[in-house]
């Protein structure tokens, strides 16, 4: 097989091992059927098997009860910014939205084609590099919604906000989703595109309470309508099988491996090491605030342009790949997701630490340290 090199892309992103291991088996012969999992119709008894066993997982893991809609849809989170508004949000009717990164401002800008949009909060007066502590809502919010973590700053609600009487809570939860516990009856809504910490790209989980589902507007497609797309099992047309497939094995790996609760604590276990490097670092520095810092993302730079494009060009050589920052802000990014190995981290920081000893001190201190390249087994 070839080897496997350590993936910090933000997205698409590592999936574990044996998720992918079980579904190249499966890409062949979904079990003894004689067809592969993309072959399958998603009207057949299999396919309809494999969409029930994920949704209950989806459930399990999270305690989603039934007040609920689990939908798989497609065209990633970003096609909810509009999706929401459009169904819940009227001319004359304001939405709150926490202004704490790009995502959440190509979201505000979806949402002012259908109605009025107070920003509550924003952390752009400093480049989105802290989550901010105080926030003002307008007098009578439809919904209040935020992005939980920041993929290209690096920063991450450590909690909830709590919203204003009357509205409800919406989140894109598409970088830490299913990264920690989470109480799903706090929210109303709560999407999150599969790519980062759920499984491959072209699925968009969204868990929303039904009642709000008889309060949407409905003069609308019916391809974008929850309502329909719950009534039809997420398949109201012809969804995207394999990606669902794949998140359902996912879902099932979180559970093999302690839940929710247990990848709260190995995510935290993970991203200590490297915090803790960059803060003694006389070369890297961390980019957001220590209380506002990701789990999982890591954004940090040299304050040398140069020095981060050597940095990121001597990693991707020796098998670190994706840690180039944002085209947006540069530097670098290491995206440490549910399925990023631990030994990732270790091999990262001990290469970090070469390569400064080298580029401050000079070659002959870095020879002293000097590390092969390091690859996956």
């Amino acid at each position: 097989m070839t080897q496997r090199i350590y993936n910090f892309s933000a997205g698409p992103a590592v999936l574990p091992v044996p998720v992918l291991e079980e579904a190249r088996e499966n890409i062949l012969s979904l079990g003894n059927t004689g067809m592969g999992i993309m072959e399958h119709s998603h009207r057949g008894k299999a396919f309809v098997a494999v969409h029930a066993e994920t949704e209950a997982a989806c459930r399990r893991l999270a305690g989603i009860s039934d007040e609920y809609a689990v939908l798989f849809l497609q065209g990633g989170a970003s096609s909810q910014f509009f999706q929401i508004p459009q169904t819940f949000l009227k001319p004359d009717e304001t939405a709150d939205y926490l202004v704490t990164g790009v995502w959440a401002q190509k979201a505000v800008k979806e949402a002012k084609r259908y109605g009025k949009v107070h920003e509550a909060c924003s952390s752009k007066d400093r480049n989105f590099c802290y989550i901010p502590k105080t926030v003002d809502y307008s007098a009578n919010p439809k919904y209040v919604h935020f992005t939980s973590n920041n993929t290209i700053f690096g920063t991450q609600f450590k909690t909830e906000p709590t919203t204003p009487a009357g509205a409800f809570l919406v989140c894109d939860a598409s970088s830490d989703i299913y990264s920690r516990p989470i109480d799903v009856n706090k929210y109303g809504i709560i999407y999150a595109g599969a790519q980062k910490n759920l499984g491959p790209s072209g699925v968009t989980l969204v868990i929303i309470r039904k009642d709000l589902m008889e309060q949407g507007n409905l003069n609308q497609p019916e391809v974008i309508q929850y309502k329909v797309q719950a009534e039809n099992d997420s398949m109201f047309n012809t969804p995207p099988t394999f990606g669902i497939y794949l998140m359902g094995l996912v879902f099932k790996w979180i559970e093999k491996n302690g839940g929710l609760k247990a990848m709260a604590d190995h995510n935290q276990s993970k991203a200590k090491p490297l915090y803790d490097y960059l803060a003694q670092s006389k070369l890297f520095k961390s980019t957001a605030d220590e209380d506002s810092r990701s789990l999982m993302n890591v954004c940090f730079v040299t304050g040398n342009e140069e020095l981060d494009a050597k940095f990121v060009k001597e990693t991707t050589a020796a098998g670190f790949d994706g840690l180039k920052g944002h085209r947006s802000v540069g530097g670098m990014r290491a995206s440490i997701y549910n399925a990023f190995p631990a030994q990732g981290i270790t091999d990262l920081v001990a290469f970090m630490k070469d390569f400064e000893a080298k580029n401050l001190y000079g070659e002959r201190a870095g020879a002293r340290s000097s590390l092969s390249p390091r690859r996956r087994k």
